[in-house]
């Protein structure tokens, strides 16, 4: 038997839910409904009182958070999209991120992102906007890529005293599948070596750590050794794992399915370049989505995300530098 993404996430705020009475989900048509997506199908019957929908306003669900995060609840939060975040971004940056540091006063706070593209999702839909949030301090911002980390990941998010921001990605929602749910789990800010390599170091998160395998079983059909990097997290960043990984290949391409402009990935190439220059052979390279809204059909959206094709061919340019 197998367990999906999806599932792993509904069962990490089930287990939430049963071993702390101060956990609570909020959000729109979470409850009967289970969801959008249907990360909280049958809770609500499970947990009566605790599972509860929140009216259209992503500001008001975040606001409500904050304040039963000082009053000592830890309510998780679904947002539909991570596009719809946006309408509570101020209440997140604002008050959320800078509440200890304003009162000494922690915001438990976990507000779940289904971001991502997805065929015909188009540009309301489809956003990444972890770079976004993970500039402001005071949050956390976590991208599992695997089973696993779904699961232990928001379990983790529940646990912190610090506002986290939990990137799930729509795509894998029912692509991914597991054995198994964990039993143990490394800790967010510590990046996952989630293949070995020599050549070169691919750095991608979220969905595009499996991208990045695909071009890894490829390339190492004609000979060379990838080394792929799941950075896991982008806030707090596993930066000594990224540099001992370069220090072993000498070549860094980062790979991120957001937008180029001050994205994960420049920053992961600014800290390298800055701070493990001699270790290169090669000047350190970058693959985004093209700088462009998100479009609907599903063949301008193949070419607009990174994709196995394009990532294998950025690798291939990075060889011969």
């Amino acid at each position: 038997m197998s367990i999906t993404y999806l599932e792993a996430i509904r069962e990490a705020q089930a287990k939430a839910l049963a071993d702390d009475p101060r956990v609570y989900i909020y959000g729109q048509d979470v409850g009967a409904f289970g969801g959008a997506f249907k990360a909280t199908k049958n809770l609500a019957k499970e947990f009566p009182g605790r599972v509860l929908d929140a009216p259209i306003s992503e500001d008001a669900m975040v606001g409500s958070a904050i304040g039963a995060a000082i009053e000592g609840m830890r309510p998780i939060i679904e947002m539909q999209f991570a596009d719809f975040s946006t309408i509570g971004f101020n209440q997140i940056v604002n008050q959320a991120a800078s509440l200890f540091w304003r009162t000494n006063v922690t915001c438990p706070i976990t507000i779940r992102l289904p971001g991502g593209g997805t065929s015909g999702g188009g540009p309301f839909h489809s956003q990444s906007l972890e770079a976004i949030y993970a500039h402001f301090p005071g949050l956390i911002v976590m991208t599992p890529a695997t089973v696993e980390d779904a699961y232990s990941m928001l379990l983790e998010a529940v646990a912190i005293d610090d506002p986290v921001i939990f990137f799930e990605h729509k795509y894998l929602y029912y692509h991914l599948k597991a054995e198994k749910l964990p039993t143990e789990a490394m800790p967010t800010g510590k990046a996952r070596i989630a293949r070995a390599g020599r050549d070169m170091t691919i750095v991608a998160y979220s969905a595009m750590v499996h991208e990045a395998l695909a071009v890894a079983e490829e390339l190492a059909t004609e000979g060379t050794e990838v080394e792929v990097v799941d950075l896991r997290s982008v806030k707090p960043l596993d930066t000594d794992t990224i540099m001992a990984s370069v220090a072993r290949t000498g070549r860094l391409l980062c790979v991120g399915e957001s937008w180029p402009w001050g994205g994960v990935t420049a920053e992961v190439v600014a800290r390298v370049s800055t701070e493990g220059f001699d270790l290169l052979d090669a000047p350190p390279q970058r693959l985004n989505a093209k700088d462009t809204p998100v479009p609907y059909h599903p063949n301008l959206w193949a070419a607009h995300r990174p994709t196995a094709r394009s990532i294998a061919a950025a690798a291939r340019n990075l060889l011969r530098l």
